[in-house]
């Protein structure tokens, strides 16, 4: 299941589980919709691209699921390089699509 982290791992900016501005990539690194500008759509810890995240329903509208049954995540995270390290690699991935990388 999705993990709905609670922060962006760039800014540290709290990204609720119904944040529309919440973007993740393949491996579920978070971040906020700023960031991903900021980053040129390029993941800095794997160098994939970021889509929109799924919002979780607040109700278990089914048995065993909404947040009441899946709660977000509690642990925040931060991005696994430095800023330094994050632009050098947007620098060499912004200009190829993400599914082209």
């Amino acid at each position: 299941m999705l993990a709905l982290r609670p922060n962006c791992e760039r800014c540290d900016v709290d990204l609720a589980p119904d944040a529309a501005h919440a973007r993740i990539c393949s491996y579920e690194c978070t971040f906020c919709q700023p960031c991903v500008d900021a980053l040129e759509n390029v993941c800095p810890n794997c160098g994939g691209g970021f889509v929109s995240r799924p919002i979780r329903p607040r109700h278990a509208w089914r048995p065993a699921t909404g947040l009441v049954n899946d709660p977000p995540d509690t642990e925040r995270r931060r991005m696994s390089y430095s800023d330094e390290d994050a632009a050098a690699l947007t620098a060499t991935l912004r200009s190829i699509a993400p599914d082209a990388r």
